[in-house]
């Protein structure tokens, strides 16, 4: 993407659209009647509709920071192919490269949580049957709780948590965990959103009075962040989501925040608006098309 940096006053931040897939509706949709969001999304001829994979490349105080690495190129390729998996910028790697980072550039990445289509570019084979840091000067840090969890997944989780993509992280001392809200560096936050997982961290930015929340799983789609009632079938725990969404609804009002969203093809970042009947809508900022 050529247009795709915000600024969020001293702090730059360059969405990267690691990867795209068209996913079953049912997933990021669940129980909302296709009557209704088919309003907002278009669907191919085999129900299923576009999402992205945004990353972030954050430089701010000199620190060249990363959040979250995607879907990775190590998916089996019958599992690619039934997404359509597309990687629009080369992977994690090569754009990174294509904006003039190197992997020993990274200071810091930032995992909002550890399903595999956010943490997968993590780690890469060391050649003899481990697996080592992409970004061998960078500390990682991911929520406990999410950790936790990942490392014991069960019966509907263990399909996308992959522990060569996080423990060898631990186990090497690369990872940090995280044990609640906590300030990351100066103008960066970690703030726990359960209910798409109870670990699951979105990430607050504050820089000259200026505030943005890469909003992640809490609201995969723009639309989902608007509407309490609308979340995807991937979350963990929906009323959670539910009651998480309504408090940070509240929070964008007040502080006019700049929302980033991480899967939506439509909206990569925009505003919460409320029109005099008290409906909420999320104003676009940021488009794919505005992108380039």
């Amino acid at each position: 993407m050529r247009n795709s940096v915000i600024e969020i006053g001293s702090i730059a931040i360059d969405l990267i659209n690691e990867s795209q897939i068209m996913a079953d509706a049912g997933g990021p949709f669940g129980l909302v009647p296709s009557l209704l969001w088919s309003r907002h999304y278009d669907q191919d001829d085999q129900y299923r509709v576009p999402m992205h994979h945004i990353n972030l490349l954050v430089r701010t105080g000199g620190r060249t920071i990363i959040v979250d690495t995607g879907n990775g190129t190590r998916i089996p390729e019958n599992r690619a192919a039934a997404m359509m998996l597309q990687h629009p910028e080369g992977g994690l790697v090569q754009a990174l490269a294509n904006r003039g980072v190197k992997p020993e550039d990274v200071d810091l990445v930032i995992n909002t949580h550890l399903h595999s289509d956010h943490c997968s570019t993590n780690t890469q084979p060391d050649g003899s049957g481990g697996f080592m840091p992409t970004f061998p000067n960078a500390e990682y840090v991911v929520q406990y709780r999410e950790y936790a969890d990942a490392m014991f997944p069960n019966e509907r989780t263990r399909g996308t948590y992959f522990k060569e993509n996080y423990h060898p992280l631990v186990e090497s001392g690369h990872m940090r965990l995280l044990k609640g809200d906590e300030v990351i560096v100066p103008g960066i936050r970690g703030v726990v959103t359960p209910g798409h997982t109870p670990g699951h961290q979105s990430i607050l930015f504050e820089s000259e009075g200026q505030v943005g929340l890469f909003v992640a799983d809490m609201a995969s789609f723009a639309i989902h962040f608007a509407k309490l009632a609308w979340m995807t079938a991937y979350d963990v725990e929906p009323l959670v989501t539910l009651e998480t969404k309504r408090k940070w609804q509240r929070w964008a009002l007040e502080h006019d925040a700049l929302l980033i969203f991480q899967h939506d093809p439509k909206t990569y970042a925009g505003r919460l608006a409320e029109d005099e009947r008290g409906k909420l809508r999320v104003e676009p900022v940021l488009t794919p098309e505005s992108a380039g």
